[in-house]
């Protein structure tokens, strides 16, 4: 697989970073309104299937390929691999976080703690050596969502907030993105068969279940009972934008900067994404918050001098994640 061209990867590095920070501000104000989280993980995935799943199904046949249900371009080991972690879970505690945690909580512990996941496990399952300038940036970035979070969860023995619950599911919904980073990377995987690949698995494994359940009346969900309008609105922004767009140009900015590289550009969604929650979601914006966004700023900074230093982007590696 080649690399994508300079202007691509920015491109979707920019792009990338626009969606997720609509992300985080919309997620949390749906928090607020009707749907629970199991409902917007079901219209985040029926909304992606409906244009991915035809999609596949044409790649398929087209290409030939050895896919999975002649829906999914890759096998049924990498589909559910990609599936489990990027698709479904991360959905799910994605958004239980935002019904516990303030939208600047997840606008800094989920891109910020990404880059800490992403390298550790690039070190693991890729064998990459990390600069001690890269290593710094890093740990910029991962103190500035200790400094967010940190406040909320000490709250936890104190018998005080819950946000340490949305605090918690946000870690671990970034440590699943984290391993779809990497595993896309390991693979040498192409961006749109991924995006495909991941929404399979998790259309098949979640929504008829949950369609199930919902008209047998056997979970508390509200899709039964929301306005159409919402419905509608989220099956387009999280289907369409926070899936297929996202997936699509976030899988691209791997290929060309490499799963850390690209973990670290993500860590400009919190200064964006807190400032959109305080102009849209009137949430406050404490000191912490601000320290903890400025320490981030500057761990990106440390990362950008790497990537200069190193002169290029990462190595690709070959489709068994060897280097070439």
């Amino acid at each position: 697989m080649r690399p994508p061209s300079r202007p691509v990867g920015i491109t979707a590095a920019v792009v990338t970073v626009l969606v997720w920070t609509s992300f985080i501000v919309i997620a949390r104000a749906s928090a607020q309104r009707t749907l629970n989280p199991f409902d917007l993980a079901y219209l985040r995935i029926l909304g992606a299937a409906i244009v991915l799943l035809p999609w596949g199904a044409w790649m398929v046949r087209r290409r030939g390929l050895q896919g999975w249900l002649g829906v999914s371009p890759l096998p049924l080991r990498l589909t559910a691999l990609l599936g489990f972690f990027g698709g479904f879970l991360y959905a799910l505690l994605a958004y239980a976080g935002f019904f516990f945690a303030p939208a600047a909580h997840g606008s800094v512990l989920m891109p910020g703690s990404l880059p800490l996941w992403t390298t550790l496990l690039a070190m693991l399952l890729l064998g990459e050596r990390i600069s001690s300038t890269r290593g710094i940036g890093v740990g910029f970035i991962v103190a500035g969502g200790l400094l967010v979070g940190g406040g909320s969860l000490l709250q936890a023995f104190s018998g005080g907030s819950g946000m340490w619950r949305g605090d918690l599911l946000f870690m671990c919904a970034s440590f699943c993105w984290a391993t779809y980073t990497v595993l896309a990377r390991k693979y040498a995987l192409d961006a749109v068969q991924a995006t495909i690949a991941i929404i399979t698995f998790a259309f098949v494994v979640y929504v008829p279940a949950y369609t199930a359940l919902v008209l047998l009346d056997a979970v508390p969900s509200q899709l039964l009972r929301a306005p159409t309008g919402e419905i509608v609105f989220q099956l387009i922004f999280q289907g369409l934008g926070s899936v297929v767009i996202s997936g699509i140009t976030f899988t691209t900015m791997v290929q060309y900067f490499g799963p850390v590289r690209s973990t670290m550009i993500t860590a400009f969604v919190p200064g964006m994404s807190a400032l959109g929650a305080v102009i849209f979601l009137g949430e406050p914006l404490y000191w912490n918050l601000l320290a903890g966004l400025a320490l981030a700023t500057v761990g990106i900074l440390f990362g950008v001098r790497a990537s200069r230093g190193n002169g290029s982007a990462e190595a690709i590696p070959t489709a068994d994640g060897a280097r070439p």
